[in-house]
């Protein structure tokens, strides 16, 4: 049964009103002011600003930013090999026996953490401050962060390879490894990285201290050229992940 409902003539106008300001109500997507001030909202992304990229670090520096922060990490890295050997003097090279890497040996294994921090005598440990405070030095341009992971994988896999591969005489000892693998990535990071001024400081660097790259050779008594070799092939690979880590973008602390 259908019904009929009939309004009054006042109803019937304010029902006629209603429906005339729901015509003329802001359409969808459109925001309606004081003053019937319409915004409208984008139906798609084509609108939208993309966000500025994550700006890079410079691959290019060739000096530690900011200098004394990297002057002192050095001279306080350089005064603990000096304390080392102190200890190791006046323990009649106790610590130099124990912490030396021993090709092969399983006793011997963790001279791969320690022996870089130990010496043959004071000769040694003297041939080894200035190159470790300068290449030192040198490798931080690129910030801590990434300073500590280079200097470990010259130290970590330069050992390693230093107790798999070399005679069973005598033990091994010292920073010379180190330092070779730093001499190396400073002389190899400009060319992974395209960075100019780096090759310019490489060609500096191999003009003043690339005689001693000879180390790597074998056949000088008492010298480990196993350790200067591996520690240069650590220090070549350091650089090509540093490069390889730059070009992706990778975040690092400066």
């Amino acid at each position: 049964m259908a019904i009929t409902v009939r309004f009054s003539a006042p109803a019937a106008a304010m029902i006629a009103a209603y429906r005339a300001s729901l015509r003329s109500a802001p359409q969808q997507g459109a925001i309606a002011g004081d003053h019937d001030h319409r915004v409208a909202f984008p139906r798609n992304l084509s609108g939208m600003v993309a966000p500025a990229p994550t700006p890079r670090r410079s691959i290019a520096r060739v000096l530690p930013t900011p200098v004394r922060p990297a002057v002192v990490t050095m001279l306080v890295f350089t005064a603990l090999l000096y304390l080392v050997e102190v200890v190791d003097v006046v323990t009649d090279s106790a610590l130099e026996r124990a912490g030396g890497i021993v090709p092969r040996e399983t006793y011997g294994l963790d001279g791969v953490l320690f022996a870089p921090l130990l010496h043959g005598d004071w000769a040694h440990l003297l041939a080894n401050t200035l190159p470790f405070l300068i290449f030192g030095f040198l490798a931080m341009a690129g910030g801590i962060r990434q300073f500590i992971l280079v200097t470990a994988t010259i130290w970590v896999l330069g050992g390693f390879a230093v107790w798999l591969t070399a005679g069973p005489e005598g033990y091994h000892v010292g920073a010379s490894g180190v330092i070779f693998g730093w001499l190396a990535f400073l002389l190899t990071r400009g060319f992974f990285a395209g960075s100019t001024r780096q090759i310019l400081l490489a060609i500096v660097l191999f003009a003043g201290w690339g005689g001693i790259l000879l180390g790597v050779l074998p056949g000088q008594p008492g010298i480990s050229w196993q350790g200067h070799l591996f520690g240069a092939l650590a220090g070549v690979l350091a650089a090509w992940m540093v490069a390889r880590a730059d070009r992706r973008g990778t975040p690092a602390a400066a």
